[in-house]
């Protein structure tokens, strides 16, 4: 199999190397495509596969071909690749906000897959929504998910107007969780520990919480039980989250995320688009 990855930022670089790690396309067959002159000499120095042009002929000969340019950047490749495209290569689109209908208007090709991958992908523990144009076929579609699997776990969705809740919910993820534990560090530093005690403390109990988790098949109402005992401290502090509507709060935030997502999906120039999540 040949893959090429056109775009090689943080993303892209992140599925050469998964896929080089377990195997899915040897070195020889990958096909790593920059416009930028010193983003390739960099690129060439990771020894990951072959550096090309963007506007390379020999990526239109790849059975999957990966778009992890910013979306704005899109209007310039599109036409590289545009009627040039075997009908049995499959196109997966990792950019933001860029529908399924858009990719086909673009680039006169219909084996489509467009899919939202978060930022945990980098160290194998993220999870990747996905969606199929409805002209891909089962063994293509199994393909990129055996691709995607890589880098963690994945969802497939029908329904590609999800994709706008997974963008909200896991793909901007991350950050809410991020949030959550600068506040918990801050809280730590308010009642006299260092930067560095309270980070240790929170960093760890924010794992050994995902692994109880994971490793759990209990509602998280129990597992806030199992802590929250009755007149005590964990209780203290939810019935003051409870108070200020914290639960409200997150699940409006996560809501004006997706309906974001909508609006940024929905504009008909992709050079007005935001590229961030």
């Amino acid at each position: 199999m040949r893959i090429s990855i056109i775009g090689c930022g943080s993303m892209g670089l992140v599925y050469a190397r998964a896929f080089l790690r377990y195997n899915l396309v040897k070195q020889g067959k990958l096909l790593l495509a920059e416009k930028n002159e010193a983003r390739r000499d960099e690129l060439r120095q990771y020894h990951l596969g072959e550096v090309v042009l963007t506007s390379d002929p020999l990526i239109a000969e790849s059975d999957v071909i990966i778009i992890a340019v910013k979306p704005q950047d899109f209007p310039e490749v599109a036409p590289q690749l545009a009627h040039r495209l075997k009908p049995g290569t499959v196109v997966l689109s990792i950019m933001a906000g860029i529908r399924l209908a858009q990719l086909e208007e673009m680039l006169g090709h219909t084996t489509l897959v467009r899919a939202m991958p978060n930022a945990p992908v980098e160290v194998g523990m993220g999870i990747t929504g996905f969606s199929a144009h409805l002209s891909a076929s089962r063994a293509q579609i199994q393909k990129v998910e055996h691709l995607l699997s890589s880098t963690g776990r994945t969802l497939y969705f029908e329904d590609e107007s999800l994709l706008d809740a997974v963008t909200a919910l896991s793909g901007s993820g991350p950050a809410y969780f991020y949030y959550i534990l600068q506040a918990m560090v801050d809280a730590g530093r308010n009642l006299g520990l260092s930067e560095s005690e309270s980070s240790l403390l929170v960093k760890h109990t924010m794992n050994g919480a995902f692994q109880l988790v994971n490793n759990s098949n209990r509602p998280f109402d129990e597992l806030i039980k199992a802590v929250a005992s009755r007149g005590g401290t964990t209780e203290a502090a939810l019935n003051v989250f409870e108070q200020k509507g914290l639960h409200n709060i997150i699940v409006e935030g996560i809501v004006r995320a997706e309906e974001r997502s909508r609006q940024l999906s929905e504009y008909k120039s992709i050079t007005d688009q935001e590229t961030r999540a």
